[in-house]
């Protein structure tokens, strides 16, 4: 599997950003989210192109290339705020069919696997994880969950995070900033 971004630029950003992410290797998206949310189809692309094993993503390709995708944001926002680059609420979260699915057991012993010390966020991740989808973003992860970033990477999926922290790009096998 690759998910390929090709001299993809998104609204508001001045540069723009290319990267071939296969599984088993963690790769970085060094700075915004709003990549991260490009990938998954939510982010406007004003020039290039993403695809997903030479599917290229569109609004009709969209819904179908993101079944592929699991998202671990950093943290949710406060149900009721209204942002166009805001983290999905609890109730986004929690609605999808998927995630009723999984129990609340089984999404707490995954949380306690995964290294983080923010109790939001580690259920954020494991509830992903959880997903079982062949590819997995992840907003700002902390250094203290590399390790099992890097196992899920190694279980055949692919990882996406971005990220600002030099250690955490540090530990990526892939880094990729935007073009300037």
């Amino acid at each position: 599997m690759l998910l390929e971004l090709n001299d993809v630029l998104i609204s508001g950003e001045p540069h723009t950003l290319s990267l071939m992410a296969v599984e088993r290797q963690v790769a970085c998206v060094v700075g915004s989210v709003r990549w991260l949310y490009a990938m998954l189809g939510f982010e406007p692309v004003v020039a290039g192109f993403i695809s997903l094993d030479g599917e290229p993503l569109t609004p009709v390709t969209a819904p179908a290339l993101r079944r592929q995708m699991a998202f671990a944001p950093r943290r949710l926002d406060d149900v009721g705020v209204i942002d166009r680059y805001a983290a999905p609420t609890a109730d986004d979260v929690f609605a999808l069919r998927a995630n009723r699915q999984l129990s609340v057991d089984s999404i707490d012993n995954e949380a306690a696997l995964t290294g983080c010390t923010h109790p939001q966020q580690a259920r954020l991740l494991a509830t992903a994880v959880l997903l079982q989808r062949p590819i997995l973003l992840v907003d700002e992860p902390q250094l203290t969950m590399m390790t099992y970033l890097k196992r899920q990477a190694a279980s055949g999926r692919i990882v996406i995070i971005s990220s600002t922290d030099d250690a955490i790009i540090g530990s990526a096998d892939n880094v990729v900033g935007a073009n300037q």
